[in-house]
């Protein structure tokens, strides 16, 4: 969002999943950079630090090798789908229908919902005890309270959220870089912090998969904040202004997190930070914890343009509104509540079994989403036959995507290293999962095969604005 559209941010945004006008597009790429950085700075980004150094006892040398190639690796897959918005210019799960089919997709469309609603809950429970450690009230009352200041960024929208977040670029920016001065130089941290000993492969390769998959847990709503832009916004300018916010956004908090759990591994996120700040901890817990309102916004934004997508393939007459998505996000936060209330005295690990389970589910789909994108389509789509029943030329059903997407979750299974799982290959590399990376390298080439031979190249004669793109015309013909 423009900085000089202040007035405008506070207006309720009136669409949802339909298709955005050219003439209502707006904004400029380096947008894009203070949306991802401003909602990483938070207090769940701290606390997947903290899980380096406590879940999986790796000394703070080896906890950031293995964050720093875990978010490098994983923020390319999720910057590629920044280019989709403006391109496209719809959600990113309604783009979902070009590879699965209109009733094909809602196999993934649920479970991404299911993703929401849980990371919805993890900010609650954070931001539950960061509010109850500066106001002393009941953690559960302050639960509720964070989970209802999320909600009202969901029902404005999109206007809203982009400048919440550009705000909390620079207040969150400026905090974490506090935060860092006041632990390491002001107050000091307890001898042995930064011992060296105890790395382990295991402990490396879940940290690094559990950085990874943060990254690409963002890939099923990227182009929900990228689909306002202009068409020729470019591929470049979006996948690198979203890479350098989601990458540096995410990193550095989760060293800090890193350094508070190998300083007090006993201690809860929040009261471990304080400890190590103490002076400025009030100011840090605050903003940290507003940071997670913001990008809980996001989370429960999202998860109702997915639910809504999901009526609008039942109901394709449906033209929902803001009305609708306010429903929907109430609707969502009261599940969301539920899970945070029943699993907040265990936070970490269900935390951390939630995000490796959804690793699973994920990679095959964003696998899928980019070759048919970049390789197969190359960015040209129908967009009217998206929001068609039949599917229009994409069809009811592709059976190439989903026996894809099936095979990339079973194909992990025996290399998945969990606290409730631990497949035999992976028992036989001592517990270390890769199973994310065997998922890639076998849908992406799997994928563009079966399409190829199944004819899954439709040509479509479509004026392309993006000179990066390339457009398929009748007849086979190219033009970049």
């Amino acid at each position: 969002m423009a900085a000089s559209e202040p007035t405008e941010s506070l207006e309720m945004e009136i669409r949802t999943i339909d298709h955005i006008p050219e003439d209502e597009r707006h904004g400029r790429a380096r947008n894009l950079f203070t949306v991802w950085f401003g909602s990483n700075i938070m207090l769940l980004t701290v606390a997947t630090g903290v899980v380096a150094t406590t879940v999986y006892d790796l000394p703070i040398w080896s906890a950031l090798l293995a964050l720093a190639f875990g978010n490098l690796a994983g923020g390319v897959v999720m910057a590629m789908h920044a280019a989709q918005g403006p391109q496209m210019g719809v959600p990113q799960m309604l783009q979902t229908r070009a590879q699965f089919g209109s009733f094909g997709s809602l196999l993934v469309v649920v479970l991404v919902i299911v993703m929401y609603v849980g990371f919805f809950a993890s900010n609650m429970v954070l931001g539950g005890q960061a509010l109850s450690h500066l106001a002393g009230l009941d953690v559960s009352i302050s639960v509720i309270l964070i989970g209802l200041i999320s909600v009202a960024g969901a029902v404005v929208g999109y206007r809203l959220i982009h400048a919440l977040t550009g705000v909390m670029s620079v207040v969150a920016g400026v905090t974490l870089v506090l935060a860092f001065v006041w632990m390491l130089v002001v107050n000091g941290v307890p001898s042995g912090t930064f011992d060296t000993a105890g790395s382990t492969w295991l402990g490396f390769m879940g940290t690094l998969s559990l950085a990874a998959l943060w990254q690409i847990a963002y890939a099923p709503y990227v182009s929900d904040y990228t689909r306002y832009m202009p068409k020729d916004t470019g591929v470049r300018p979006a996948f690198w202004a979203t890479y350098a916010g989601a990458v540096l956004g995410s990193l550095l908090p989760m060293l800090l997190g890193a350094i508070v759990g190998a300083a007090i591994p006993e201690a809860d996120t929040v009261t471990g930070l304080a400890g190590l700040v103490d002076g400025i901890d009030a100011a840090v817990i605050a903003v940290f914890g507003v940071g997670i309102a913001c990008t809980n916004a996001m989370n429960l934004y999202c998860g109702a343009l997915s639910v809504l997508t999901v009526g609008q393939t039942l109901f394709p007459r449906w033209s929902p509104q803001a009305g609708a998505r306010a429903v929907v996000a109430s609707v969502l936060f009261a599940s969301s509540l539920v899970m945070a209330l029943v699993g907040k005295d265990n936070f970490l690990v269900n935390f951390t079994n939630f995000m490796l389970l959804l690793l699973c589910v994920l990679i095959p789909w964003t696998a899928i989403n980019l070759v048919d994108y970049y390789a197969i389509k190359h960015g040209v789509y129908d967009i009217d036959a998206l929001f068609r029943r039949d599917g229009g030329i994409y069809g009811v059903f592709n059976w190439v995507a989903v026996v894809c997407y099936c095979l990339g979750i079973a194909v992990q299974v025996p290399f998945l290293s969990t606290p409730m799982y631990t497949g035999p290959v992976a028992t036989l590399m001592h517990g270390v999962d890769i199973s994310w990376i065997v998922g890639l390298l076998a849908i992406i080439p799997l994928y563009y095969i079966l399409m190829r031979v199944n004819g899954g190249v439709k040509p479509i004669a479509v004026e392309v604005l993006d000179p990066e793109v390339v457009a398929f015309k009748e007849g086979g013909d190219t033009q970049a």
